[in-house]
Order: C-alpha cells, then structure tokens, then sequence
C-alpha cells in the first residue's frame, strides 16, 4: 500500500526520469530533489520508487491535470524502471523545440533491484529493522551507561566522487530548465542515513533517544572495496590534496577527496570519469560498530610522602627506574570504577622524585577516555577517594569529584600566576650562628634571573625566566644545618636558587651566605591554586 505521495513537483520530473536511469535508487533521488520531509525516507524504498515511477508516467501526468486521485501502480515493487531499447542519452538532452515532445516511455521489468550508482546500496539493504537490530546488540553488549546517544556514519571516500559525477549529469538538465538549483542543497547521504535509522535504534534501545548532541557515540562504517579505485585519478589532476604514507602510498581519505573534487573543473572530471557512474555488483559492507563516550575530567588534589615516588612514571633509555608513581596510584582506582580505556594525568606544576608534597596538596585532573560508566554521584566518589588511599601510604588525595572539560583551564592559569610554599632543609659548608641567617627573614621580594637548569635542559628551552621569591624565614638547626622557608611565584626552581646552579641563577643563596650551599630535603608545603572546589570531610 502507497503512503502519501511525494513532495515533488512537475519541475522534477527530468531529473527523477535521468536519475532512474542512471540507475540511482529511490532515496538518492528523493536526495537530489531536495526532499527533506523525513518521513518520505522512512517508508519502504519500494514504496517510494513506485511512486516515482508514477510521478513520471504519462497516466499519472494526465490524472494530475485532471485533478483525479492518484491509483497505486499495479506492478510489484520489487521490478524497476529502464528504457525501451533505442532511447539514447540524447533524448535526455533535446533541446527547448523538443521538450514538448513526449517523455520516454518507461516500462517494468522482472528483474533483481540493482545496487545504487550513488550510495552503493547503504540507502536501499542498510538502512532498516535488521541493521537497527544489528547496531543496538552492539550497544548493549559493550555494557555502556548512557541516556541519550548521537549516530553517526562513515562512508567510503568514493561516494564522494559518484554524487559528484551524478550531479554533472543532472546538471546540464537543470540550468536548460532555468532551474535554480546547487549542488549543496543536496541532502547528504549521512542524513538520509539517520532520518531512516535514528528512530529505529531508538526503539530497538528501549526508547533511548537518538539525537545530535551525546556523550555518548555509536559509530557505523561502511566500506567497499569494489570501487576503492574510484578516487585514484584525483592523484594525477590534484596531487597537493593528498598526503602519502611512509611507503608512499597515497591516502585518500573523505575530506581530501571532497576538496579535490572543489578544485578539478568539470571538462577534467568528465574526462576520467564515467557520468553518470558505473555499475557496482555488490552493496558497501558495514563494519564492525565502533561506540564511544566522551571523556569524563576527575579532579582533586594530591599529597605525596614518599621520596623515592615520581609524579609520573619515570623511563629513562627504554628503562623504567621505579615501580609506581603518583599519576599511576591515582589512575588505577579510577580506570576500574569508571570502566575506561585509558587516561591523560595533569597538575598544576610538578614536584621530584625526591620532594614530597604536604599542605593542602597540588591540584591535579585526570582525563578517563570512552568511560563505559560515566555517572558518580557525591557519596560514591567519596568511596572511591577512600579506595584511592587506602590502596598505598605513599600518596593521599582529597577533594575527588567529577568536573567540566571547561573547568580544567582554572588549574593551568594558576601554574604560572599563583604562589607556592617550601621549607628547604639546608646545609652550609662554613659554620654558621644563628645570627649568621636572622637577615633572611626581613628578604622581601627578590627576583632571580633563572637560565634553564641543567637537569631540565633535555626538556624544557633555553631562556633565561625572571622569577619572585615573595619571602623567606630560616630556623637554626645546628652550624652546618637550618631550615629554609620560601613562599615564591609558580614556577621558581628551589635547588637552584639554593646552589646556585653554578651560577645560572642569579642571585642565589650561596651569593648571600657568602659560603657554598646545597639542599638536602625539600617538601612543597602548599600550592595556591584555589581549585578545585573544596569538599567538606
């Protein structure tokens, strides 16, 4: 049984009538017509192309002008249009005194339905009930935890150059007609493809609604090798818009594809490739579906007491120096709770190896990528800052919560801009009284000119970065020994103010002792970044 007849006008009929013939299927057409009515999409391809055949017959343009209700055709959806034999292209091309000549007589034929010149089959065998059925098992066997989902499509890069070869060949047909039309009021194929598909995955997921903003993403890919070579002549007319592979083979991926498709003039285009398209024998191949969940961003901060714990794990020529770190002792509790795939460690700045981290502790986010669960709320986050530290004595967090991809540019403005706290453990090499140190208390902003250390070199570039050291206090320990407090802007390097560095930083503590230095222990006492918010114990 027909549905209701097809948003198309009399103006269309000549390029239904090519696009039948170039052996395009029912949706494509509704595609290069414009049709953006959903639903048209949405029922049986049979039906639409019924009604197609129809809209172009001579019976149906005769009852139109009678304002007679339309009858369904009697032929079984399952045959197709072609031309009597002798109708050429040059009947599609007369001129204006031909025009009013009749149209082709188009007949029905038992014949297998043939795969589109356009899609390659993804409108007429891809898109229905049992792909749905398909796609949504896949879901749920990956065991995700999500309320809305977006779909998406990835298509063969040569469907690119058929809808392009398919449109030179309607083109001329429309501009004889005075027509105003563009080739990007086309719909896309992608479109299409989820006007049909979103409301059945909805379904088959249990109502779950498919939209175009998720976190959460099932991909569908479709691949066919058939006319993989489809794109090679692009190579030979606009080499630049390819890259190459270390072997040298040439990649043509969709969007290089489209932009040289941009830049090829249409007497070159027509000269190395068919138009309208040639026919495939077999319909694209759907991959494996690919799901995926936005990252989750965790954020806390962390005190480390151990001397002998990295930040994150150390590899020096292939070789790891120690069992865990700190980014590793966080993440592993994580990674299992949310079910992710892997994870990026950030923090505000970065202690040694050998500094622990005290205080309030250094703020720190954790990127959790494709997440399988996703939803914490306050209590359960709780429990896993618990699980967290108890899992080792070396480092402790607080403040765990969950937080916006957004918020996590408050932790990197205050790296430079904000403050932090040490006390240094000193050692002298003269002997020294305790009123050899009392002038350090009353040191109040004093700049230091700091060349790039020599231990970061392999690292960070050579500049010469003028840093604050706000104020200082010394507490006598014994003639060779004292405590040294700073309170000093972000990014200040300790040890080489305390040991000059051999005299890349300027002025240092040996400068103002007037006797060699050296730093014996070193502890981060706070780190003045007001992020993130702080949970109450």
């Amino acid at each position: 049984m027909l549905t209701t007849m097809l948003p198309l006008k009399d103006k269309d009929k000549p390029m239904v009538q090519m696009l039948l013939l170039a052996g395009c299927c029912a949706r494509c057409i509704l595609r290069f017509c414009c049709v953006s009515v959903h639903a048209a999409y949405r029922q049986p391809p049979q039906n639409t192309l019924k009604q197609l055949q129809a809209f172009i017959s001579d019976t149906e343009n005769s009852k139109s002008q009678d304002s007679a209700v339309p009858e369904p055709p009697e032929d079984p959806p399952s045959k197709r249009a072609k031309l009597e034999p002798g109708v050429t292209d040059a009947v599609l091309e007369r001129d204006d005194e031909a025009a009013a000549a009749p149209a082709p007589v188009v007949r029905l034929e038992e014949e297998e339905p043939r795969v589109c010149v356009v899609c390659l089959g993804i409108l007429q065998d891809m898109c229905g009930t049992s792909q749905a059925v398909k796609i949504a098992e896949a879901v749920k066997a990956e065991n995700y935890e999500f309320d809305t989902v977006v779909l998406s499509v990835s298509l063969p890069a040569q469907l690119c150059v058929r809808e392009h070869s398919c449109w030179l060949h309607v083109k001329k047909e429309v501009r004889e007609k005075g027509l105003v039309l563009d080739k990007d009021d086309v719909i896309q194929v992608k479109e299409a493809f989820k006007w049909i598909m979103q409301g059945l995955v909805a379904k088959e997921l249990g109502g779950i609604a498919v939209v175009t903003k998720s976190a959460f993403e099932v991909g569908v890919e479709f691949t066919h090798p058939e006319t993989d070579a489809d794109c090679h002549f692009l190579a030979a007319v606009c080499h630049d818009c390819f890259k190459t592979t270390k072997d040298k083979q040439l990649v043509f991926t969709r969007m290089a594809v489209v932009k040289a498709l941009e830049k090829i003039p249409d007497f070159k285009f027509l000269k190395h490739y068919p138009c309208p398209p040639a026919q495939p024998t077999s319909s694209c191949s759907p991959q494996d579906v690919r799901c995926l969940h936005g990252s989750v961003f965790v954020a806390g901060r962390y005190n480390k007491f151990c001397r002998s714990l990295p930040q994150t794990p150390w590899v020096i020529d292939g070789e790891r120096r120690m069992e865990s770190s700190v980014e590793e002792l966080i993440a592993a509790p994580l990674l299992a709770a949310f079910r992710a795939d892997g994870f990026n460690f950030s923090s505000s700045g970065r202690e040694d190896v050998d500094v622990r981290t005290l205080g309030n502790g250094r703020p720190f986010a954790m990127e959790l990528l494709n997440p399988h669960r996703s939803r914490f709320n306050r209590a359960e986050m709780k429990q896993l800052q618990e699980t967290i530290n108890k899992s080792s004595d070396k480092i402790r967090v607080r403040d765990l919560q969950i937080v916006t991809r957004q918020a996590m540019s408050r932790m990197k403005e205050g790296e430079e801009e904000k403050t932090k706290s040490y006390t240094a453990l000193i050692w002298t090499q003269k002997p020294i009284q305790r009123e050899d140190i009392t002038f350090i208390d009353d040191i109040k902003d004093l700049t230091v000119d700091q060349k790039t250390p020599l231990r970061v070199l392999h690292r960070r570039a050579l500049a010469v970065r003028p840093r604050v050291i706000h104020s200082m206090n010394a507490r006598f320990l014994d003639p060779h020994h004292f405590y040294l407090g700073l309170k000093t802007q972000a990014g200040t390097y300790i040890k080489e103010f305390v040991h000059g560095d051999f005299g890349r930083t300027k002025p240092n503590l040996c400068q103002l002792l007037k006797t060699d230095t050296d730093i014996l222990e070193l502890d981060v006492e706070s780190v003045d970044v007001d992020w993130p918010p702080a949970i109450p114990e």
